[in-house]
This record gives structure tokens, sequence and C-alpha cells, in this order.
């Protein structure tokens, strides 16, 4: 990083830094500790730390409203400003949003809630039947462009302002507003249409008459809704009861976080104790819920039973939950509705899709403009050269309106239907078949991307564990070793069987250490070798311990029951191998024990309270539940304590990421450095240990444990610290690796992106572990490349600590907490977005969907490139709908994101041919067709402009009625608009040299310097033919029209085959094609030409003579600047 980005304070200490250098946290401690706040100093107030909240406002951007507001800033844009700040103040007051506030829910009772909630309707429409006309027009005119020409079409209607005819003015904009209406109207069509049928879905309610249909828009806040398997859940929910005997089900969360795995949530054990639905009104019950919030992954509310003495209290957490927007995977479920419509989480965690409008488009706008200030510079001087006589101020009006053609209206039609014919071949490109143009205004965006937002789960991988490495300490298994696992497996469990002693003599839980089955094969075969049982024990340890710690829950396909009502298969009924799936919040969990069944220990059974493995006999073990420790992002471990119900004996098993493990299990040599090979293999690893207890030391565990869950004071620091006195001295028994399999062609296409300039920013919602594994097999970090991990931050202090480390390392990539990332743009945004952005690779993890539309927003804020967001899921739409260009997935977790994007493709290598082939073309086209349409009302301009300095400065056209529309139509038109299928870099190169890209985001193809060009062209040509013209002309004024307006036509048509720099026939076609028009036309044109005088030769020759000297200079000049100073992509091409 560069050492010279300062870490700026907002007010100076008069206290010396020093003060929290004694304060600081030791585990912040560095080798460079005394240089830290010497290179960094803090934002902190003379009392340190305490006023850190107070202080929020005084971030670093606070110092540019510092600076002096004056006249002089008032007159150079600060009006603008004053006048935003004012409206964005009224709008805000008229649509001040209520306050959330914490609810009290009654069951099956909406009419005892407080307060009026939000009705249960999704809606995205962005106009209603009022507001859409207004809506749409706003949008069209808050362009300079589209304005101007409302502005010179109005002035038609003043007699002494009008120039020619109406329709000349009109009809152009007419159509422009027309296409427009119809294509928002069509869209706003389509959403209308999918949000009535998302609202009109049907689903029970739960009455005091019985069950009754209502509609998804009709659900209210107390509502107890029955919601059936695979069908969506209309509102946030608290889990009532279940159909299954377990009291849990499982839930789909694709739409909501990305995850493809199942969720288990479990019903409130008091209303799922009730022996019938109906019993659900006999109680008298409410539930307590926090105020709603953006967090998905939490929850806090109590329910509570006031009919029975003592009075019922449940704590509710998010396995309770039921968020809008998942769909049930299993049983029947009844919940009670505690948040609607706006207050879901879905809908909080989901931003307002914008209208999105192309870095060429506001280029455009802003050239438009400087067109504009030439337009009324030259109206000034032609009226003061007239001398200002008469009536001045009409004159200067006149000529402004007279000049209307600098800024031609068919700019705007020509742009539209280039970038609908850019859609069209996108869509049409056999390459990358699939892919959908659903914002058809911004296809040019595709070639000036400089960030790239992505995805992991689902876009860069598949979301597929393969579990491919077993690692014992002394001896390694690969996939084409698993074999012998298998033979291991089955002899310790066989032996003991076939030998007629005690069948449990190899299975005896953990209690016995590792040496409980193969003592058993020791007895039976005493020629063994010794280290062969060894191997055989510690093998047969792991897989059990792989086996049983985990949350994995078979589920079995449902059959119809007798009553008509589906039920699960029974454990004792049907355990056939096909007929199993295995359910998990975490696929990784999922891949080990399908890995053990495949080895011969399976999973068939899990209630709340036992599992049961099969043996490769078919033996089944049953293991009671004590206790489970789920996985958090901040233990980086699960745990699980079983009792084997044969034996009796209890084993704490323990499996987590090597940096949680290292400190736990009992010292070893090998641990940390096979990790380490794991991990640059690209796998994800897992230690795994066990602990045996006795009965006694159980039973005072679970009493601490069982008083630390119900203190009221620091619940879970109390909680944290009785599990962590288990957690000592754990038996080391193997370490896994499992591979996440990327998809397809992954890694050649990050390399073209990056090779491409594009810097790439992996932002997701995994664990840091999972990420970081992923970021390196997908090679977004390179192997040669350091990686920083920034370390969990939560306050400033640990921030700037933390920052000035990252300052230290020099070309590294970065991988950053949300929550970490969220405290450090809290108060040093502008110093950490600077150097986030030159490190090579970022990777967020933990990030929820507002963070990561956040991410976006600041990347545009603070570098004013443009930025690509790309994601499969629903949790991904609010990054799309931020970025100046999104792209969606369409794959396992739905089309959520690929209907909200601006394109969808159907995998992710598809993104380097959409960007370095669509995208160039698309710009470079859009880029050539606005400047030349320009360069054709330029030329026109200047002509006018000679003739009105030569006729005594008159205001009066010098063409007039269909000359003036013919030319910017059907004399011109095709072959101008047949740029939107030139090419100057052919796709196979294009992809074979991604370098190229890079030009593209300097935006060289459209810039002052190219338009100035082109107006020193258009003057010269101009000025050539309107002087050609009168210089050559005998007799009739007429004949100077005929002249230079033939002389016009073909310039243009000879200027068109000198921009293009691939022919395609069409282009060929329309050249002819036009010229054929202008000479078929001539016939009718008796009211503008002599047609006895455009027959002569004089006519011809005249007019091949100025059509030569305005055009053959600048063949030459092309060909000497291609042969002395070519363009990047010309060599290539050569």
């Amino acid at each position: 990083m560069a050492d010279s980005i300062p870490l700026n304070p907002v007010r100076k200490n008069s206290k010396k830094i020093a003060y929290y250098n004694a304060t600081r946290s030791a585990r912040y401690q560095s080798e460079d500790e005394t240089s830290n706040l010497d290179e960094m100093p803090l934002m902190m107030s003379e009392e340190g730390f305490e006023n850190e909240e107070s202080d929020y406002h005084t971030l670093p951007r606070a110092r540019l409203s510092q600076r002096r507001r004056g006249l002089g800033w008032f007159l150079c844009g600060g009006w603008k400003v004053l006048c935003g700040s004012c409206c964005d103040c009224i709008f805000h007051f008229c649509r001040r949003k209520k306050e959330l506030k914490a609810r009290t829910v009654w069951l099956g009772c909406p009419e005892k809630c407080e307060e009026k909630h939000p009705k249960n309707a999704i809606k995205n429409q962005k106009y209603n039947i009022f507001t859409f006309m207004p809506g749409v027009l706003y949008q069209q005119f808050k362009f300079f462009l589209n304005l101007y020409f409302l502005v010179v079409a109005c002035s038609q209607f003043v007699p002494s302002l009008k120039i020619g005819f109406l329709y000349t003015y009109w009809a152009p904009l007419g159509f422009v507003l027309a296409v427009t209406m119809m294509r928002e109207a069509v869209d706003e069509m389509r959403r209308y249409r999918r949000d009535k049928e998302m609202n009109s879905q049907l689903y029970g309610k739960l009455t005091v008459r019985g069950k009754v249909q209502v509609k998804s828009s009709d659900i209210q806040v107390g509502d107890l809704i029955i919601v059936e398997k695979n069908q969506r859940i209309p509102a946030d929910m608290i889990f009532l009861r279940t159909s299954e005997k377990t009291g849990a089900c499982f839930i789909r969360t694709d739409q909501l976080d990305g995850e493809t795995d199942w969720k288990l949530k479990v019903a409130v054990a008091c209303t799922q104790r009730l022996p019938s639905l109906g019993d659900l009104f006999s109680i008298n019950a409410y539930v307590y819920a926090q105020r709603p919030q953006l967090d998905i992954h939490s929850f806090e509310g109590n329910f509570t039973r006031e009919d029975c003495d003592p009075a019922i209290h449940e704590s509710l957490s998010i396995e309770n939950t039921l968020w809008a927007s998942t769909v049930v995977a299993s049983g029947t479920v009844i919940g009670v509705v505690i948040y609607t419509g706006k207050e879901t989480r879905s809908v909080l965690n989901t931003s307002q899709s914008k209208n999105k409008v192309g870095l060429l488009d506001l280029e455009l706008n802003r050239l438009t403009k400087a067109l504009f200030l030439a337009q009324v510079v030259l109206s000034v001087v032609m009226v003061a050269l007239q001398g200002f006589l008469g009536p001045w101020f009409r004159n200067l009006f006149r000529f402004v309106v007279l000049f209307s053609y600098i800024i031609p209206i068919s700019l705007r039609v020509n742009l539209d239907m280039g970038k609908s014919a850019y859609g069209w071949m996108i869509m049409k490109d056999e390459n990358i078949p699939g892919t959908v143009v659903r914002t058809s205004t911004i296809p040019e965006e595709l070639g000036r991307l400089v960030y790239l937002l992505t995805d992991k789960t689902g876009t860069l991988t598949q979301n597929e564990m393969i579990f491919k490495r077993l690692h014992l300490g002394t001896v390694s298994y690969g996939t084409d070793t698993m074999d012998e696992i298998q033979n291991h497996i089955i002899q310790s469990y066989a032996q003991p069987s076939s030998g007629g002693g005690n069948s449990n003599c190899g299975t005896s839980g953990s209690g016995s250490g590792s040496g409980s089955a193969p003592s058993c094969g020791k007895a039976q075969q005493p020629s063994a070798p010794k280290v062969r049982k060894s191997v055989s024990s510690r093998i047969h340890e792991a897989v059990k311990a792989i086996a049983l710690c985990h949350n994995v829950t078979p589920v079995y396909e449902s059959r119809a029951g007798a009553n008509g009502e589906t039920e699960a298969a029974e454990a004792d009924q049907d355990y056939s191998d096909d007929n199993r799936t295995y359910q998990a919040s975490s696929p990784d969990e999922v891949a080990l024990v399908r890995w053990t069944e495949s080895v011969g220990l399976t999973l068939v059974n899990r209630d709340l309270t036992s599992l049961q493995l099969k043996t490769p006999s078919g033996q089944i073990l049953t293991y009671f539940i004590l206790q489970i420790f789920p996985f958090t992002s901040e233990s980086k471990r699960m745990g699980i304590i079983v009792r084997e119900e044969a034996t009796g004996e209890i084993t704490f098993y323990m499996k987590g990421a090597d940096v949680a493990m290292a400190s736990i299990v009992q010292y070893n040599d090998w641990l940390e450095e096979e990790c380490g090979n794991m991990a640059r293999e690209g796998l994800r690893t897992l230690v795994v240990a066990k602990k045996s207890l006795s009965e006694e030391q159980y039973q005072d565990f679970e009493s601490r444990y069982t008083h630390a869950k119900l203190s009221l004071h620091d619940r879970a620091l109390k909680v944290c610290a009785v599990v962590e006195s288990l957690e000592r001295e754990m038996e080391l028994l193997c370490l896994t690796g499992v591979e996440d399999q990327l998809q397809a062609d992954v890694r050649p296409t990050l390399e073209l992106l990056r090779n491409a300039g594009i810097k790439i920013w992996m932002l997701t919602g995994d664990k840091l572990e999972t990420a970081t594994c992923i970021a390196k097999s997908s090679h977004l970090v390179s192997r040669s490349q350091d990686i920083h991990v920034f370390k969990p931050v939560s306050n400033r202090g640990e921030a700037h600590l933390e920052l000035n480390a990252f300052r230290r390392k020099h070309d590294c990539a970065l991988v950053i907490s949300g929550d970490s990332l969220e405290v450090c743009l809290r108060y040093y945004e502008h110093e950490f977005v600077e150097l986030a952005c030159q490190c090579p690779a970022v990777v967020c993890c933990r990030c929820s969907p507002t963070q990561k539309a956040q991410i976006v927003r600041l990347l545009q804020q603070h570098t004013n490139n443009r930025t690509c967001a790309i994601g499969d899921g629903g949790n991904d739409v609010s990054m799309i709908q931020a970025a100046d260009c999104g792209i969606g997935i369409e794959g396992k977790e739905g089309k959520q994101a690929s209907l909200a994007a601006d394109f969808s493709i159907t995998q992710f290598k598809h993104i380097g041919r959409l960007l370095m082939v669509h995208g160039r073309n698309s710009y470079k086209r859009s880029a050539a067709l606005g400047q030349f349409v320009m360069h054709r009302g330029m030329i026109i301009s200047t002509m006018q402009a000679v003739f009105s300095s030569i006729f005594y400065f008159a205001s009066v056209p010098l063409y007039q009625g269909f000359l003036m529309v013919g030319y910017a139509t059907i004399y011109t038109m095709f072959p101008v608009f047949s740029l939107v299928l030139d090419q100057d870099v052919k796709p196979d190169m294009a992809l074979l040299y991604p370098e190229l890209y890079k030009d593209l985001t300097k935006g060289r193809s459209l810039s002052f310097k190219t338009f100035l060009i082109w107006v020193l062209i258009s003057v010269y040509q101009g000025g050539i033919l309107m002087y050609g013209a009168l210089l050559l002309f005998e007799s009739e004024f007429v004949h100077v029209v005929a002249i230079s307006f033939t002389a016009l036509v073909l310039t243009e048509l000879l200027m068109v085959a000198l921009t293009v720099r691939t022919w395609h026939w069409l282009m060929v076609v329309a050249e002819f094609f036009s010229l054929g028009c202008y000479l078929a036309s001539l016939a009718f044109l008796n009211e503008y030409f002599d047609l006895g005088f455009i027959t002569t030769k004089a006519f011809l020759w005249k007019v091949s003579a100025i059509t030569v000297v305005s055009c053959l200079p600048l063949y030459i000049i092309k060909y000497l600047k291609r042969k002395f100073s070519p363009p990047s992509y010309s060599k290539l091409s050569s």
C-alpha cells in the first residue's frame, strides 16, 4: 500500500497519542507497536474512546464543509446545492418513515394490535396510474438534450419565431417520447402482473370458525397462517406448530440469504405440545418481538402463555422464526405473523431499483451542453454583426432556432435504436446461449467497467462439496485410497459380530478411547501387525466422529398416508439409500456425512434428541444427543455431546477451523503444516477432536451450563465460558479436506478479467475461512500473493491499529469480515476505501445484502469508476441494483437475481465474452454513432452560418421543409445507423488480448478531444460546401441550394465510409440504398431544385469538385495517421 496515504484526524488532540498506547488491547500489539499511532493519528476527542459514537459525524468528509462559502461559491453551483437540499428536506418531510418499534402480538387476534402495521403486499412498480405520465416525462426531460428540443419545438407556436414547418420539430420529439412511453408501459405492466401473481397467492388462515383461505396481501400481524410444503412463506412469522413429529421442519432460504442448503427450524415447545390446532385459540398467549431490523441471522423475542399457573415463558431465537420469501421444505407449518410488508426482513434488505443512466449518455449530455453554448455564442455574434438593430432579442432567438440543428434530435433516436440493436446481438450470440438483456439502455456500460463485485456461492462455485482428503497425522488418504478406509471400517464392525461375542465391542461409543474396536480385532487376529491395528483404530474413531459431529438430518421422500396427509417415512420403515437425502445449514457437513456413508457408516435417522447410524453389516447404533453447540462465526467450531445407548458412554466431539482448534487439541507437530498444505490445494479444512466424559463430569457441566443459560446479564459470555471449560486437552482425531467445486472455466475467466484491468472484489455471506479458500482455489488471489486477514475490530481504536498494519503491507489481497468493515467505514471510510482500492483483490465475508450494496455505492462515490455486480441469489439483488451494471446468473438459487439484473447469463464464464466483445463493440459503436450524428448536425449549421453571414446576417433558413427532414432521415439515416455493425477488433482477437479493454475505461473513444476533432471537420466541410456552391453557381440562387445540398448528401455518405473500420454487407446496401433514394427523390423536389439544371454536366462536375475538396484531405490524413501512428488494435489485426 502507498505509505503516503494519511489517515487524517478530524480534530487535533491536545493530549499526546501515547494516551491511547497505554490503554489499547494487548492482542493488537505488534512488532511496530511504537510506530502505529505516529503513522496514523486517530480521530479522537480528548476523552478518548468514550465519545466515539458522538464523534460519528466528524468523519473525514466533514472537512469539506469547512470551506468558505461566499458569492462565488453560490454562483458557481452553490445554488444547485441549496436548491437540492431544500427539495430533499421537503421530500423527506413528506415521506418521513414511521419509527419501527418492538411489538406484542396476540395469537390469532390481529384486532389487539396497538399500532397500525403495513399491508402485506409486494410492490415493485415504479409508477401508478396517476404518476406514470409525469414520472416518465420527468425522466425524459431531466436530460438537457430532450428539454432543449422541447423548448425549441414549443417556440414554433410563436409566429414571430417560427422557422419552417411544425412537423419538422414535433414529429421527431413525439416519436422519441412515444417509444420511451411504450417501453416503460410494457415494463410497468410486467412488474404489475408479477406483483399481482405474488399477492394473489392463497394461504390457509386459522380462525375460531376453522380454516379459511386468505390472499397473501390480506394477511395481518397476529394472524395464524398455515403454510404447506413447497409453499412460499408470505410474511415474517414465529413457528408455532408443525406436522412433523420431531417438532422441527426444514426451510429453503436461497431467495433470502443466497444459501441453497436447508435450514432447520424448531417450533415453540408450548404450542407444539398442544393436542390439536384448535387449541391455539383456547390458550391466552402472546409473542413479544423486537423491532423490525435488517439482520436476517438474529432475532430476540419471548413467548408467554398467561392462562396457566405459573405462566409459561419461552425465549425465542432465530431458530423459531420463519422469514418471508423462504420456502417450507418439509411438513406443514403454522405460525403467527409478526412482521408484514415493508417491515419484513426480505423487504428491508432489498433496495429500491433505480433508473440507470450510462456513462456514455452522461458524456453526450455534457457535449450537448457545450454545443448549446456554442450555438448561443454563434447567435449572439450574428446579432452583434447586425448591429443589434430592431427587435434584436427576437432575432437572437430566431438564430438560436435556426442553428438548432447543431444539436440534432436524431441523436437520441439513433442511440436508442443502436442500444436495442446491441441487445439483440448479445441475445443472438451463440457463444453465450441463454443470455438475456433486461435493460436496453446501458449496453455501453459493459465496455467501461473498472470494478467487478461478485458473489461466491453459486456464482464462482457450484456449491457442491466433495470430500477429498483425510489426514490422521502419520497417514493421509485421498480420493484414490478411500477403499482402504472402507475396508478398515468393514473390518472394525464385522469382527465382533463374526466372533459371536458382544455385538457392541466394535462400536462402543468413544468412552473407551481408540482401542475398543481394535481390541476385538486383536483377539481375533493375533498375527496382524501392530501398526496396522493402530491405523485401523484411528480410522474407525475418526470416521465415527465425523458421522456423529454435525447438524445434518436425513430426509426421506414423503408418502401418502391413509388419512390423505403426507407423513415422513418412519425410521424403522424405509432406510433405503436411494430414498434418502441429507439436509444441513452447511454443504460442508453434508459432504462429510455423505463420505462416511460411502465408507460404510451411514446416518439413517435424526431428531432433536437422538441420531442413528447404520454399520456396514446393517446394525443400527443409537446415540442420544445431550447437548449441541452450533457453529458461529466467532467460535469457528461446533460441538456435540452424545451418549451411546448400548454402553452409556458419554463423548464430547468437536470440529472446527484450525485457528480455533489448534489451542484446544493436545500438542502435535503436524496439524499446522498439513492445514497449510490443504489450503494451498484449495481445500476447506476441518479439525476433528474428541473427549471422553464421565457421568460426574457431564452432570457438573450440565448444571453449570443450564445456570448460565438462565442468567439475565452477560448470558452469551457465561455460556461461552462454561463450554470452554470442556474444550481442553482434546484428543486430535483427524484433519479433513473438502473441495467446493468451481463453476466451469472460472479460473481462466478471472485471469482474463484481471488482464483487462478489472479489479475483482468477492462479497459473500459465507465464513471467512471458506471465502479465503475459494479466493485461492479460483485464483482470485494468485499463489504468490500474500493475504492480509483483517482482524475483528469493534471500535475506533482497534480499527485504527488494524488499518496501520494493513497500510504497511504491499501488493497483498485483503480479506475482511462484514462486522469489521462496518466499523472501519464508520470512522475511517475514505482512508479504508483508498487503501482497499489499491489491493489486487478484496474479499469481504459475512456480508449482509445491504452491506453488499453499500460497498458498491462506496466504490462509485470514492473512485468515480464504473462498477459491475454479479450474483445468482435473492441476497444479491440489492448489490445488482446498486451497481452501474448488474448481471444475474440464472442458477440453482432461482431467478430472483436474474430478473432484477440488467443482463442475465447462465454461466459465470460468459461474462468474459459479454465484456470483452459486446462491451467493447457497444461502447465503440455508440461513441462513433453519437459523434457522427453530431457531425451531421454541425456541418449543416456551419453552412447555415456561412449563408447568413454572406446574406447580410438574415435569419432565413438555407434549407426548408422536406429537405431538412429528408437529410436527417431517409438520405443519411441508414448509412449512419449502419455504424452499429462496425467493429475495430474481431471477437477472437478481443478475447486473446484482453489488455485492449484497458483503453476503453479511459474513455478515449468519446472525449472532448475527439469531439473537437469532429467540430473542426464539420466547420471545414461546411465551409467548403457552402463557399464552393456560392463560388460556382452562376445565375439563380436555387442552384446554390441544389449544388450544396447534393454535395452535402454525398459528403455524408463518403464520411460514413471513412469512419467504418470493418465493412459489413449491410453497410454497402445502406450506402447505395440512400444514394438511390436521393436520386429518385430529385424528380419530386421541383419545389426546391431546378430539375433542368441538375441534369446538366455543369451540375455534376461542380458537385463532384466540391465533394472531393471536402473529403479527399480527410482520407489522406486518415491514411497517414494509420501508417505512422496506428492505434493498438490495428497493430494486432495487421
